[in-house]
């Protein structure tokens, strides 16, 4: 119990710490963080809105895109912020309490707790505008965020490894997930798409995670690529490989 509870200790103070190292001390920079990923959304709704621009599914643009956009915002804020994770707290690895691992946990809980918000925020904002609707299967959305989280969380893991011994991994994991926002199926329904398409979107998890979360939203969301199944067995697989790694390369990355 004394352990359990020195634990929590721990990843309570890192999460303090790392809110104060990306936000600073100032509660304006926790607010601009939650701010940012809205007006991101806002603008872009309102550019599609210029052109008159229908949404592929429901009646509010401003739903279906954040559905979409906000899931792949998460995700990639998981596994780029994860990435760095511990060259940047390498001073702090020197005391015997803390170990790595603790510093992925830390950074996963502070980017959830901060997208929760904003989820909550934007969504909230819309009803109340009476530009949208409330999620009509709440606790599919809360899978739906879960699995992100778990996925991001996965492969940001692995990502933190790699980065420990290959330094020019950050660069070329950020080509990698570019496409991301195009093959996720913000823009468009993917079970409108030609079967061929389906099979080849099929074994991206996070289309898997944006379709989770619309079906949870919508009431009538029928999705043909969405398995629930797949985002967690890949996520799972990732994470088990990503903390092996992290486990057999803790000499080599002490010594260097």
């Amino acid at each position: 119990m004394k352990t359990l509870l020195l634990h929590i200790r721990i990843l309570a103070t890192l999460v303090l710490r790392e809110t104060r190292a990306s936000f600073g001390t100032s509660s304006v920079g926790y607010l601009w963080a939650i701010v940012t990923p809205a007006m991101s959304v806002g603008l872009l709704v309102f550019i599609f809105s210029l052109v008159d621009r229908q949404p592929p599914f429901g009646t509010s643009l401003a739903v279906f895109f954040a559905t979409g956009i906000l899931t792949i915002e998460f995700f990639n804020k998981l596994s780029n912020t994860l990435l760095t994770s511990f060259s940047a707290n390498r001073a702090l690895l020197n005391y015997p309490l803390i170990k790595e691992a603790d510093t992925l946990y830390a950074r996963t809980l502070l980017i959830s707790a901060t997208y929760v918000m904003i989820m909550l925020i934007f969504f909230g904002s819309l009803f109340f505008a009476d530009a949208g609707v409330m999620p009509q299967n709440p606790h599919m959305v809360f899978q739906a965020f879960a699995a992100t989280m778990l996925l991001g969380f996965a492969i940001g893991t692995l990502n933190a490894v790699i980065a420990s011994l290959w330094h020019s991994w950050p660069q070329i994991e950020k080509v990698l997930t570019r496409p991301l926002i195009f093959v996720s199926g913000v823009f468009y329904l993917p079970s409108r798409l030609p079967t061929e398409a389906q099979n080849v979107l099929y074994w991206n998890p996070v289309l898997h995670c944006v379709e989770w979360f619309r079906e949870g939203f919508y009431g009538n969301y029928n999705s043909a690529i969405f398995d629930p199944n797949y985002p967690i067995a890949v996520s799972l697989g990732i994470l088990l490989f990503g903390l092996a790694g992290e486990r057999f390369t803790r000499k080599s990355r002490s010594m260097a």
